[in-house]
């Protein structure tokens, strides 16, 4: 018989509630905006940070403390939803790498610095305005971030066990973003593909708010070691599956171009199997094709039609399967909560059955 999960505690009720605490401070932020400075960067991030998103970090994080045994409270929730401010920089820096134009079905932070150039008629390169702009807007992200988490309501001495574990994910995701950055450039293999998912992405989706949520109520190693061991395959699956949703999605549900991952040439795991199952004619095409900016609509679909056909979309499935039943199978034996078990087998098959 399955658990029902309090409201505030489900999926929706955790949701709406890390968006309150995120308004909440950011909303104290606003006296305080120095006098002079236009107002643009402030309104912009305020946007972009409250519209939307499927806030897992922090419903991790949550659950990582609810199953070290911590108690449902506000400050946990406040801590938690901290995360997405972080999460917010990783996004903003991520799109000014790839060059994404959209996120979440508007216009990345960068974009929208450009066009306000382009739109005033300003001096100079709305381009590089934009970046620069955005940039900026990512840097204040990760500073309120570590703001929102110290004054969350927490006793010092909890503070600095999770706090531990965030200044290692921080390390962590810039380090995998770099490795992101050098893969572009690289041997473009499966291998190669898989330790940058894990890096940049998983741990940091999965593990690591677990471990924060775990390191604020105490928790035992052995609990942080289940919480890896269920976090990284789940990362892993988690990330794949958004691999295959950037070329195979509806940009009307994810809120991105299906173009965008192709023409940037993003060393994905799924295009190096396709690289290494393709046949002679199917890998002049992928040279052709993958990561040439002027991209069409018809080039995507040849693309997409490639990845079929060499199995490399049948196999990441397989892959995100085997990674989530291993997961779960971690779950099961998991020293936490019997709750926290039931709202993370939850929160797992949110990560990897979805269409955004």
């Amino acid at each position: 018989m399955t658990a029902q999960l309090a409201p505030e505690t489900g999926t929706e009720g955790l949701r709406a509630r890390c968006d309150a605490e995120l308004a909440a401070f950011l909303d104290r932020q606003d006296p305080g905006w120095p006098d002079g400075a236009p107002r643009g960067v402030f309104d912009t991030l305020r946007r972009f940070v409250l519209a939307g998103g499927k806030r897992l970090r922090p419903m991790f994080c949550y659950w990582g403390w609810r199953g070290a045994g911590g108690a449902d409270r506000r400050e946990i929730v406040a801590a938690a939803a901290a995360l997405e401010l972080f999460h917010a920089f990783a996004l903003i820096h991520d799109d000014i790498m790839d060059g994404s134009d959209r996120r979440r079905g508007e216009p990345s932070v960068h974009r929208l610095f450009a066009d306000l150039h382009a739109r005033l008629s300003w001096r100079g390169d709305a381009g590089a305005y934009g970046r620069s702009a955005a940039l900026l807007c990512g840097d204040l992200c990760a500073t309120w971030a570590d703001q929102m988490f110290h004054e969350s309501g927490l006793p010092a001495d909890q503070l600095q066990q999770g706090y531990a574990v965030y200044s290692h994910m921080r390390t962590e995701v810039i380090a995998g973003q770099y490795l992101d950055l050098v893969s572009g450039v690289g041997d473009g293999s499966v291998a190669s593909a898989l330790t940058v998912i894990r890096m940049k992405a998983a741990r940091y989706t999965v593990t690591r708010p677990l471990q924060i949520g775990g390191g604020l109520a105490g928790a035992s190693e052995e609990l942080q070691a289940a919480y890896a061991a269920f976090g990284d395959p789940l990362g892993d699956a988690f990330q794949l599956r958004d691999d295959v949703l950037g070329v195979f999605g509806d940009p009307a549900v994810t809120g991105k171009s299906v173009l965008d991952d192709l023409r940037e040439g993003k060393p994905t795991v799924m295009m190096a199997l396709a690289r290494d199952r393709a046949d002679r004619a199917q890998a002049a095409r992928l040279r052709t094709l993958f990561g040439n900016p002027e991209l069409d609509a018809d080039g995507a679909a040849e693309l997409r039609s490639i990845i079929v056909e060499t199995g490399a979309r049948d196999r990441i499935e397989q892959m995100i399967r085997v990674r989530a039943d291993s997961a779960l199978a971690a779950l099961a034996e998991a020293p936490l909560t019997a709750g926290a078990r039931e709202a993370l087998a939850a929160l797992a098959e949110s990560a990897v059955d979805r269409q955004r």
